[in-house]
């Protein structure tokens, strides 16, 4: 099964990844931690990703592809693949679709994380983590048992991501729901979209992409022995 994972940060992508992985065997493709891979392996194309990053440039589409192409076909993705982080635009998608056929391979599922933003915006802005650890906190959700004090290793002092302050959020979120909107009708029509209240408890989610991709391998055994 070949999945993408659409939605903001901070909608639990990573979360679930973890959990498709170990309960599927598929690999996890995060294009993120994939750049910065390749920008540090002294290859030809990790020479130019490092140089475009160093610039601050966005890495052009082909050069993402021709990325993807090299880890869809590594033994790890025998049994799949999970994609986090692409595509992000229309040509992008489009794309994709042509490196996957080209490989022979074909998209299973594309699972939209549904969030609502003011309440993702509240969600994040309140995480905290400890200077010391990075054992991880929330003004709301999860306060150390002592105030001020860390339940882990004990140290006082905690920090706050650049990234998780609420006006930094909030472009984020607008950044991602300008350029991520066209993709939904795009996968809709090939009746690809799957979509999940992303905001709900994290076992819920889990369970609704279980269901998913529990129907999607029943389909796939079947075109096997079938058609």
């Amino acid at each position: 099964m070949n999945v993408i994972l659409l939605g903001p940060p901070g909608a639990g992508k990573g979360t679930q990844a973890e959990h498709i992985h170990q309960q599927y065997g598929l690999a996890k493709l995060a294009t993120g931690d994939m750049l910065r891979a390749c920008a540090t392996s002294g290859t030809a194309m990790g020479d130019r990703i490092k140089a475009i990053m160093a610039e601050g440039a966005l890495v052009p589409d082909d050069v993402m592809v021709e990325l993807i192409r090299g880890r869809v076909q590594a033994p790890d993705c025998l049994n799949g693949f999970i994609l986090d982080g692409f595509p992000r635009t229309i040509p992008q998608a489009e794309a994709l679709d042509v490196m996957l056929e080209s490989e022979g391979k074909r998209l299973t599922a594309v699972i939209e994380l549904q969030v609502n933003d003011t309440a993702l915006v509240e969600r994040i802005a309140g995480r905290f983590a400890c200077a010391k650890c990075g054992a991880g906190y929330h003004d709301a959700f999860k306060r150390p048992n002592v105030q001020g004090v860390c339940d882990v290793c004990g140290a006082d002092t905690f920090f706050r991501r650049e990234d998780d302050k609420p006006e930094t959020v909030a472009k984020r979120l607008e950044a991602y729901n300008r350029a991520t909107a066209p993709l939904l009708p795009y996968y809709r029509e090939r009746g690809l979209l799957r979509t999940i209240d992303g905001m709900a408890p994290i076992a819920q989610v889990t369970q609704a992409i279980e269901a998913i991709l529990g129907d999607a391998a029943k389909q796939l055994t079947y075109r096997q022995n079938f058609l």
